[in-house]
């Protein structure tokens, strides 16, 4: 008998969870190791436990506990960069209800290995799980399509064209951090952050860190 899939399901409704793995352990190579309701615990669960396949929600709250530092961490983007950042072999599969573009690029740069929306058939998280498990990508034809420059958004686009290190530190600007704190997050020297942030600045076709803001919020990178 082959080893089970370890899996970590994070999301913050407890009955999305439980539906989750009620199907998931249904397939005899499946083994939920642990849950988690928000990114803090997740990143807490996967350091401590190291499962193959994490699946995340996106849109989470902050722990009532958290502090202002930990509470950046609750949501799942912070979370897979958290993560990525300990393993670089982690295997994140997002499954989430936002699908606005460009945020499955956004999320895949960030480190996900997969994207998939709460609307898909409960087979295919199967086999996206199975996929990721195995070393692969699993990204929807529809999305896949988006990413690849299906969308006629000149804003889109222009965010598509963003390098990974620059999505990073697009969200954490977008998130309220200064150049000073991002340099810290990043383990980058604040003149080399101030680099990134103009290639940004010119990539997007804006010109300071409001207008920045507005287009995460926009595109829903970032909540309001």
């Amino acid at each position: 008998m082959s080893p089970s899939i370890r899996i970590l399901l994070v999301d913050d409704h407890p009955l999305v969870r439980a539906g989750f793995q009620r199907f998931l352990i249904s397939d005899d190579s499946i083994e939920i190791i642990g849950e988690a309701d928000n990114g803090l615990s997740a990143c807490e669960m996967y350091m401590a436990h190291h499962p193959d396949v994490v699946i995340m929600d996106l849109n989470m709250p902050a722990a009532a506990d958290s502090d202002e530092h930990e509470s950046s961490v609750n949501g799942g983007l912070e979370a897979i960069r958290r993560i990525i950042s300990h393993d670089p072999n982690a295997k994140v599969l997002v499954l989430t209800a936002t699908e606005t573009d460009p945020f499955p690029a956004h999320v895949l740069s960030a480190g996900a290995k997969g994207f998939l929306t709460k609307r898909c058939p409960p087979n295919e998280l199967l086999e996206a799980v199975k996929a990721i498990h195995s070393g692969e990508e699993y990204i929807t034809e529809e999305i896949r399509l988006r990413i690849s420059g299906g969308s006629s958004s000149a804003a889109e686009a222009s965010l598509a064209s963003l390098t990974r290190r620059e999505l990073q530190i697009f969200s954490l600007i977008a998130e309220g951090k200064t150049v000073s704190q991002v340099a810290e997050e990043m383990f980058l020297s604040p003149k080399t952050v101030h680099a990134h942030r103009t290639n940004i600045f010119r990539k997007l076709g804006i010109s300071n860190n409001s207008e920045l803001v507005h287009l995460a919020i926009r595109h829903n990178l970032v909540q309001a």
